[in-house]
């Protein structure tokens, strides 16, 4: 800690510049017109106050030893920043640019100031790494003759196989996808995480020694029990992409589609890949049902793809702007975040439900649509599509979470409806019929402490055994499932990998 004073002298927090709205709307880059290094960098670092108890590192499920790196940024050690940050993090590319920062709301500084940039310390960190070629591939010393396939290519899949492959293993990564990454390529648009970030990394993995198979589906294309009788351990890292569907009248039209079968359509067209659903936004009054990170992805894509209008809608009430009482320092709260999306436009309705899709003068009929205004190019469809969704405002009821108010239902255009409100649980279909694993009551796949299933030598990592949660957790999971994976591989356990965080090991503090 260099300037004991540090968060006293510079009490302000800086955040990046994005580009004009105007301008960023039309392409599909970066919202952010700064990245990297910037002249306030070092000085912001310095407001990290060196805590005694630190508990920006226990809101991080990684472990990172935040308050060494952000002193090491502040003095300009770049070097010694990436081999401190490299130690508990294998892409704080992704983290930097698309975590949440759960660190930032625990850090103590937050308390009676804007907290310390740590989010932007990370990125700034691997970003000048990159530029001054400090990140370099790392392949193993010796190999063992231990052979490990890993199915899934998300921010798990590629933590687990790049610590084995480090730890001497030969390790095959199969994504079912035409490019690799999960759902940070075909999921997460561009213009918050753009793909080359991907590449770059593949690249290194690939010098390491880590070999990817695109195109192939486990389970299809080759069977679960044939893959596990060809490796000596297999883990399951294929997410949790089943979605929430909403069983209500009208369901069954035509340009109602759930969020993930438009999203990765969009970068598709955006890299010259043939779309797989070809939904598109273009001219169209779209609405998109949840108002999570999704939900705001949805709402930039349809944006940049030329729709007529964008309404989101939220059936929980807006979040604070303050930590409620409920929420106390240092545990996670749920505050009001403007997203880059909801600043280049559309519409948020919160507190409202989704009553009925209408898709017929008759259905039309029924209601009467009190502002007019919303109904312009509101024509019905008798074809079957979609054309109109029917509101209603809710308010917290006695008798569960939310109570319909009378008067309020009205119907709103909708030539496109994305659904967006959640994932259920991983699709195990295939494993389940040819490989048989438990799962547990939620439909994820069971695991024990060390991540291993209810079959010999069959691991689970990531969203696939924890549920839908973040990418931090995703990578975290994948370092510590590869240290199970290679303690059951060596019975000597000569491998240099750290022991592995227990599956149940989760801080309260941290959303599930």
């Amino acid at each position: 800690m260099g300037d004991p004073r540090g968060f006293l002298k510079v009490r302000t927090r800086r955040e990046l510049a994005e580009r004009p709205i105007e301008e960023r709307i039309k392409d599909w880059f970066d919202v952010h017109a700064e990245s990297g290094l910037q002249p306030w960098t070092r000085e912001q670092a310095a407001r990290c106050m060196d805590c005694g108890t630190p508990f920006c590192m226990t809101g991080c499920p990684l472990g990172n030893v935040i308050p060494e790196w952000n002193d090491l940024v502040r003095q300009g050690k770049w070097e010694d920043a990436y081999n401190r940050l490299s130690q508990t993090s294998n892409f704080p590319e992704f983290t930097g640019r698309i975590c949440p920062a759960l660190c930032e709301q625990a850090c103590v500084l937050g308390i009676h100031q804007p907290p310390t940039m740590i989010k932007n310390d990370e990125v700034t960190i691997i970003d000048q790494a990159w530029e001054l070629g400090y990140v370099k591939p790392l392949p193993p010393q010796r190999l063992t003759d231990q052979t490990v396939a890993v199915v899934g290519s998300g921010p798990a899949g590629l933590a687990v196989a790049q610590q084995l492959t480090r730890a001497g293993h030969t390790v095959v990564v199969y994504e079912k996808d035409d490019a690799l990454g999960g759902l940070m390529r075909y999921g997460i648009p561009n213009f918050k995480l753009e793909k080359g970030l991907i590449d770059r990394r593949i690249e290194q993995m690939e010098a390491e020694g880590t070999r990817f198979r695109t195109s192939v589906e486990i389970g299809k294309d080759i069977s679960w029990d044939e893959l596990r009788d060809r490796y000596d351990a297999v883990v399951v890292a294929i997410g949790s992409r089943v979605p929430r569907d909403m069983k209500i009248p009208g369901r069954e039209l035509d340009g109602i589609h759930f969020a993930l079968d438009f999203l990765p359509d969009a970068t598709r067209r955006v890299f010259g890949v043939k779309p797989v659903n070809d939904i598109t936004a273009k001219d169209k009054h779209v609405v998109v049902i949840g108002g999570g990170d999704t939900g705001s992805d949805c709402l930039g894509t349809s944006i940049r793809q030329g729709a007529k209008s964008v309404t989101v809608l939220q059936i929980m009430p807006k979040e604070p702007t303050s930590r409620p009482d409920n929420q106390p320092w240092p545990t996670f709260a749920r505050l009001y975040q403007k997203t880059t999306s909801m600043a280049e436009g559309g519409e948020y309705l919160y507190n409202t439900d989704s009553v009925n899709f209408v898709g017929s003068e008759e259905e039309q009929s029924k209601v009467t649509i009190e502002d007019s205004a919303t109904a312009e190019g509101f024509v019905a469809d008798e074809r079957g599509h979609v054309t109109g969704l029917k509101i209603v405002n809710v308010a917290p009821g006695e008798n569960g979470p939310f109570t319909r108010q009378p008067g309020t239902e009205r119907v709103i255009p909708a030539d496109l409806v994305l659904i967006s409100v959640g994932f259920l649980h991983p699709d195990t279909t295939t494993l389940v019929d040819q490989l048989p694993v438990e799962l547990d009551k939620r439909g994820n796949i069971a695991r024990n402490d060390n991540f291993a299933t209810s079959q010999d030598g069959v691991f689970v990592c990531g969203d696939a055994g924890r549920g839908q949660s973040l990418v931090v957790w995703a990578i975290a999971e994948g370092r510590s499932c590869a240290a199970a994976v290679d303690e059951y591989l060596s019975s000597e356990k000569t491998s240099e990998l750290p022991a592995p965080i227990k599956a149940s090991d989760r801080p309260m503090m941290l959303p599930r």
